[in-house]
């Protein structure tokens, strides 16, 4: 039996990377999929691409007053759902001295409050013993020069991991996290750097990886199927960290 026939699953961020990874990997293990995504083209592209049992909502994670109308979009669709898969996020670079209110408060906003409050309003849809999986980032251990606000949004979500287990042990909701690597997906064209300086921080961090190459999206969503099914039925509050060995070795 496929090891997520007949759950329910929403993906934010689902549109494309890790999270589009992730729709197909649940999806092919028997799961229906709603993913979210601020741009409705690339919403629609993506659930045409995944075919009859995905489910596309567009809604901004920056945006608390889209989050709180994401809830009634969800029911709609379905009434309960099994699995919250946290990965809409943004990762901006700078050293200390250039960086301004605005490069601060975007990455929180999106990257902690975002994942917050779509934890908190999804939450009553959330059948007893459900899954919620948070993407997170190995850039939380490694204290990589120029990621300072985007590194502690990411230790963010790792203690979100811990506490919300702890408080929904009565429900038996699992909470665990996701920290990647280096991985290839469009987030890296996302940084705001130049060309040039992006291709130099990409072979820069490349050198650093043991197994030496970027991970590819569908190994991190392997991972997110594991946290997902029962085959993590005994792990939670856990933080999994795949990364070529960048942050262990």
């Amino acid at each position: 039996m496929k090891r997520l026939n007949g759950k329910v699953a929403v993906i934010t961020g689902g549109n494309s990377g890790i999270g589009l990874a992730t729709a197909k990997d649940f999806i092919a293990e028997g799961a229906s999929v709603i993913i979210t995504g601020r741009n409705k083209e690339a919403v629609n592209t993506a659930v045409n691409e995944l075919g009859n049992d995905a489910y596309g909502i567009v809604s901004d994670t920056g945006d608390i007053t889209q989050l709180n109308a994401l809830r009634a979009k969800v029911f709609e669709l379905f009434p309960k759902i099994d699995i919250l898969f946290i990965n809409a996020g943004i990762g901006k670079f700078a050293p200390i001295e250039q960086v301004d209110e605005d490069h601060f408060d975007e990455q929180f906003s999106i990257n902690v409050k975002g994942a917050y409050f779509t934890i908190q309003q999804l939450l009553p849809l959330i059948n007893d013993g459900g899954s919620i999986i948070l993407n997170t980032s190995i850039s939380a251990h490694i204290g990589m020069a120029n990621s300072s606000v985007y590194s502690a949004t990411k230790a963010a979500l790792i203690t979100f991991a811990r506490t919300l287990s702890s408080e929904l042990l009565s429900r038996r909701i699992r909470v665990n996290a996701i920290s990647p690597g280096p991985i290839n997906t469009p987030i890296f064209g996302k940084t705001g750097m130049p060309a040039d300086q992006l291709e130099q921080l990409a072979q820069g961090i490349q050198s650093q990886v043991p197994l030496g190459r970027f991970g590819n999206p569908e190994e991190i969503a392997k991972v997110a199927t594991f946290f997902a099914s029962d085959d993590s039925s005994f792990v939670l509050g856990a933080e999994l960290i795949a990364d070529g060995g960048m942050a262990t070795l």
